[in-house]
């Protein structure tokens, strides 16, 4: 978490994969009191728990870190349906779990009260989900595959002309190595870069600071999430970054 933080990360993001690693809430509050990041969830998975239950975690979290923390959710990463089953949870379609996110908003709003503001992420892709976003988040990730650049550039436009939530994008690909738990592990780099897939950037750090910068002037995107495995390799990227 140190090495992060030295190497001008501005945020450390968790995700919530139930038995892979220390659970969300004590992992994000030890990285806050070790280091001065900003932390976060990416993304609390809406049917793993009640609605009450993670609103109060973020908004505990929120208080714990001094508001350096940002609480990230979505429906579900594919294949959540098998993990609920596994769990013994109920298995609720789509619309449900949107309204499951929209509830946790509400309730984590009350709990910050007025004089607190703990921002929200979502990670979408269909319309509703992005018309609640656009409600509701302060962040707004788009659940991508290998939709082509001119497909994500119409996604984030619709934000762009709103003036609504800022625009993050997780790049899981680096070169030809995936990121785990950011992609499916039969991700193919070849296939990305093929459909011109925002998912992907250049191994090369100058390659991949220019598309950076390309993507931030062209799309809108200002917000950038990778891999701990690339920490390392981007940290001149990321120093160059915050010098602009």
């Amino acid at each position: 978490m140190r090495r992060i933080a030295d190497s001008g990360y501005s945020t450390l993001l968790v995700p919530d994969f139930p038995q892979t690693q220390p659970a969300p809430g004590p992992m994000l509050a030890t990285a806050a009191a070790l280091t001065d990041l900003r932390v976060g969830t990416w993304v609390y998975a809406s049917p793993l728990r009640p609605a009450w239950l993670t609103a109060w975690e973020a908004h505990s979290l929120s208080l714990m870190t001094g508001g350096r923390f940002e609480m990230g959710i979505g429906v579900g990463r594919p294949g959540i349906e098998d993990e609920l089953r596994n769990k013994g949870l109920p298995v609720v379609p789509p619309n449900e779990r949107l309204a499951q996110i929209r509830e946790t908003v509400r309730t984590l709003r009350d709990l910050d009260g007025a004089d607190h503001h703990t921002p929200v992420a979502m990670a979408v892709l269909g319309p509703k989900a992005r018309a609640l976003a656009a409600e509701v988040a302060d962040t707004v990730t788009f659940a991508l595959g290998n939709q082509p650049r001119v497909e994500v550039e119409r996604l984030a436009r619709e934000f762009r002309t709103s003036g609504g939530p800022e625009l993050a994008l997780a790049v899981p690909v680096v070169g030809d190595t995936v990121a785990p738990y950011m992609a499916h592990p039969d991700t193919d780099p070849v296939a990305l870069r093929a459909a011109d897939a925002l998912t992907v950037l250049p191994d090369d750090p100058a390659a991949a600071l220019e598309e950076i910068q390309r993507r931030r002037e062209e799309i809108g995107f200002s917000y950038f999430v990778f891999g701990a495995d690339f920490a390392d390799r981007f940290a001149p990227v990321v120093a160059k970054l915050a010098r602009r």
